[in-house]
C-alpha cells in the first residue's frame, strides 16, 4: 500500500493510500484532516472544508494538479508539502527547501570517493565534500584504530571504571558516577540537552562540510566510537541526510558543542533533517525514505560525536578557500584598473622587492608584470601614456604588492593552522589504544581557529579597503580622466555612483566585522568551563567579510571594465582583454543607467567561480615559466621567487616550493 509523507505547517504525517487512483487533492484534504485532529483547537480551523491549500512536492518545490491521481503524480514514499492558503506569507512559515540550495545543480552521473584516515584531509577536499562531488569511505588502517580505541571504551564499561564521560556524568556533573544500566541513556540525554543552538540551519554545503570533517576526526580513533556506529554516520552523509545545525550557539569550548549536538541528534533519528529526496521533515522520516536507520548510541558515543572545533573549522575551512581564491583575483582586477587609470608599471621592478623579500608581496608584484609587461603583451593604453610627465601612482595602484601581499601571507599563515586542525583529534577524554587508556585534555579549545579566522578576517579586509578606494578614482573624473561615475550624459545618468556607495558601505561593514571576536571569553558551565574561544562567530563573521570583499572586488571589476569603453579604440594587454571579454558574457556596458545590481551579483558570481582567475591564470604561469629558469610548474597560489634567481640567494627548496 503506497505510503507519503506530508509537510503541514510544521508537522509531518504519515499518510497511507489504500487505491491508487485517489487524487492529489485527495491527499491534501486527508493530510489536513490529521493535522486538524491532532490539534486541541482544530489549527483554527471548523474542518477540513474550510481549507484552502495548495500541494508542492518538497523536493524541487514543484505545483501539483489536486486533480491528478498519485500513481501517475508522485512516487511511494515521496515527500510533499501542504501549503495552506496565508500560510507562506506568514513569517512563521519554514518551507521544506532550505535557503540557499540550487536545484538546478546535479550531481555526478559516476561515485568518487575520498577515503579518509583522519590524517591528510586537505582544505579543497572538505570543499569538494560540501559541495557533493565526493562520498566518503575509509582507509584499512583507520578501520583498524577506530576498533581497537572501542575496546578500550569496552573494557572501561566492562570493569566499571570511573571516567569522565562515559561513566560519569559531564562539565559540573563530572564528579557524579552514572549506574551501568543508564549509560546509553546518559548518552542521548546530553545530545538531547546539548542541542540548543538557534538561528537560520546552516545550508547544505556547510552541513555536509562539517558532517564529513567530523568523520574524518572520528577516524582517527582517538574518540571511542565503535566502527559499527561510524560506519552508519558515513552512510548517512554519503545519502545526503544532513541534519538541522542552527548556526549559533557554540562559545568554541568545550569545542562546538551546541552545533554538533544537533548534528548527533538528526543522526538518532530526532529533530530535523533534509535531502534532496525529502526537503525539510522530521529525522527518522528522511533517514527511513533512504533506506537507513537512526544511529542507537553505545557508552561514550554521544560525547564522541559532539566534542570538537569542527564548526569553527570547517567554515573556517570555506573562508579561507574563498580568500585564496579572490586574493588572487585581486591582483587581476588591480592590473585593469591600472591600466585604465594609465598607471605605471615602474612599482612592480623585481629589484624592488628583492630587497623587502616578503613571499607574499613578490607573487603579487610578479603577477602585476605577468599581466601588464609590454614586452610579452602590448598595450596600446599603456602607449598612449608612455611620455607622460607623471612620477609614481597613488598608494592605491603604487602598494598593490604591498597590501594584497601581506592578505596573501596571512591566508598562507591561517591555512597552516586550519589544515592542521582538520586532521587533528579535539575530544575529551582522548582514548590511546597503544596505551589501553583515557586521559583527560583540552583539544577541543579553539583557541587556534579562533584566533586565525580573526587574522585571516582583517587581513582580508584590506583588498576591500584598496578596491574601495580605486574605484574613487575610476568615478572620480578629477583623478580619472574619465566621465563622472563612468557614464555618458552625466547628471540625466548617474552612472556608478551609488555603486561605489554599496562598496563603502561593505567596507565599513567589514571594519566592525574584523573586531576579534576571540578577544572575548565568557566563563560557562558553572565555572568548569572559565575562558572559551569565541570561534564559531570568529568563523561567521571571517565568511561575511570575505563575502564583502568579493562583493567590493566584483563592482572594481565592473567599474574597470566600464572605465575600458571610454579608451576605446585602444586596447589593453592579451591577458586582460580575456578579463574584459569574460565580463562582456555577462554584462553589457553601461550606455544609460539601467538596474545594477544584477550586473553586480552577475560580476561577483563570475569571481566567486574563480572565472577571472580561470582567464587569466594561463598567461601568469606562462609568463612564470618564462622568467624562472629550469623550473617545474608550480600551484597557481606558490609565490613567484623570480628574484631569487636573479640575485642568486639560496634558499632551502623547502622553505618555499609549495605541493
Amino acid at each position: 500500500m503506497p505510503r507519503y509523507t506530508v509537510h503541514v505547517r510544521g508537522e509531518w504525517l504519515a499518510v497511507p493510500c489504500r487505491d491508487a487512483q485517489l487524487t492529489v487533492g485527495w491527499l491534501g484534504r486527508e493530510a489536513v484532516r490529521r493535522y486538524i485532529k491532532n490539534k486541541p483547537d482544530n489549527g483554527g480551523f471548523a474542518s477540513v472544508d474550510d481549507v484552502s491549500f495548495l500541494v508542492r512536492r518538497c523536493k524541487g518545490l514543484g505545483l501539483l494538479d489536486h486533480e491528478d491521481p498519485l500513481e501517475v503524480a508522485l512516487e511511494d514514499n515521496e515527500f510533499v508539502e501542504v501549503v495552506i492558503e496565508g500560510d507562506a506569507m506568514s513569517p512563521d512559515f519554514i518551507p521544506s527547501q532550505p535557503e540557499g540550495v540550487y536545484l538546478s545543480r546535479r550531481s555526478p552521473s559516476f561515485v568518487q570517493y575520498i577515503a579518509l584516515d583522519g590524517d591528510s584531509l586537505t582544505t579543497e577536499d572538505l570543499v569538494n565534500l560540501g559541495k557533493g562531488r565526493y562520498k566518503i569511505k575509509l582507509t584499512p588502517t583507520a578501520e583498524k584504530k577506530v576498533q581497537k580505541s572501542r575496546e578500550v571504551i569496552d573494557s572501561i564499561v566492562k570493569e566499571k571504571t570511573v571516567v569522565y564521560g562515559i561513566t560519569t556524568g559531564f562539565g559540573k556533573f563530572a564528579r557524579t558516577v552514572i549506574p551501568v544500566n543508564k549509560l546509553e541513556e546518559l548518552q542521548v540525554n546530553l545530545v538531547r540537552s546539548h542541542s540548543s543552538g538557534v538561528g537560520k540551519p546552516l545550508i547544505p554545503e556547510r552541513c555536509r562540510m562539517l558532517l564529513a570533517l567530523r568523520i574524518n576526526v572520528l577516524a582517527k580513533g582517538y574518540s571511542g566510537i565503535s566502527l559499527e556506529t561510524l560506519k552508519q554516520v558515513i552512510e548517512v552523509f554519503n545519502a545526503s541526510c544532513l541534519p538541522y545545525v542552527p548556526e549559533k550557539g557554540t562559545v568554541g569550548a568545550s569545542g562546538d558543542l551546541a552545533p554538533l549536538s544537533h548534528l548527533a541528534l538528526g543522526l538518532i533519528g530526532e529533530g530535523k533533517m533534509w535531502s534532496p529526496k525529502s526537503g525539510w521533515a522530521d529525522a527518522k522520516y528522511v533517514l527511513e525514505a533512504h533506506g537507513l536507520k537512526p544511529v542507537v548510541l553505545k557508552p561514550k558515543e554521544g560525547l564522541a560525536l559532539i566534542n570538537g572545533t569542527q564548526m569553527i573549522t570547517s567554515l573556517g575551512c570555506e573562508a579561507v578557500e574563498r580568500a585564496s581564491a579572490i586574493a588572487r583575483q585581486a591582483d587581476i582586477v588591480a592590473a585593469l584598473t591600472l591600466e585604465v587609470l594609465k598607471g605605471t608599471t615602474k612599482a612592480f621592478d623585481t629589484d624592488i622587492h628583492a630587497v623587502r623579500p616578503h613571499r607574499g608581496q613578490i607573487e603579487v608584484a610578479f603577477r602585476f608584470r605577468s599581466l601588464l609587461d609590454s614586452d610579452h603583451h602590448p598595450s596600446e593604453i599603456a602607449e598612449s601614456h608612455r611620455f607622460c610627465d607623471r612620477v609614481q601612482d597613488a598608494y592605491t595602484l603604487r602598494c598593490c604588492p604591498q597590501v594584497h601581499g601581506v592578505a596573501n601571507d596571512t591566508i598562507a599563515f591561517v591555512k597552516n593552522i586550519i589544515t592542521t586542525e582538520l586532521n587533528s583529534a579535539t575530544d575529551n577524554p582522548m582514548v590511546f589504544a597503544s596505551r589501553g587508556e583515557t586521559i583527560s585534555g583540552g583539544n577541543f579549545h579553539g583557541e587556534y581557529p579562533a584566533k586565525a579566522l580573526d587574522y585571516l578576517a582583517i587581513g582580508v579586509h584590506e583588498l576591500a579597503a584598496i578596491s574601495e578606494r580605486r574605484i574613487e578614482r575610476l568615478c572620480n573624473p578629477s583623478l580619472s580622466e574619465l566621465p563622472p561615475f563612468l557614464v555618458a550624459e552625466g547628471g540625466l545618468n548617474s552612472g556608478f555612483m551609488i555603486a561605489h556607495c554599496t562598496a563603502a558601505a561593505l567596507v565599513s561593514e567589514n571594519k566592525a566585522l574584523c573586531h576579534p571576536s576571540s578577544v572575548d571569553s565568557l566563563s560557562t558551565s558553572a565555572a568548569t568551563e572559565d575562558h572559551v574561544s569565541m570561534g564559531g562567530w570568529a568563523a561567521r563573521k571571517a565568511l561575511r567579510v570575505i563575502e564583502h570583499v568579493e562583493q567590493v572586488l566584483a563592482i572594481e571589476l565592473l567599474a574597470a571594465c566600464q572605465g575600458i569603453e571610454f579608451l576605446r579604440p585602444l586596447r589593453t594587454t592579451t591577458p586582460l582583454e580575456k578579463v574584459y571579454d569574460l565580463v562582456r558574457s555577462v554584462v553589457r556596458p553601461w550606455i544609460k543607467d539601467r538596474f545594477m545590481a544584477p550586473d553586480i551579483e552577475a560580476a561577483h558570481r563570475l569571481l566567486v567561480e574563480q572565472k577571472v582567475w580561470e582567464v587569466a591564470a594561463p598567461y601568469i604561469e606562462k609568463y612564470r615559466m618564462e622568467h624562472i629558469p629550469e623550473s617545474r610548474p608550480v600551484s597557481p597560489t606558490a609565490f613567484s621567487l623570480e628574484f631569487l634567481h636573479k640575485k642568486s640567494i639560496k634558499i632551502p627548496e623547502k622553505r618555499w616550493r609549495l605541493k
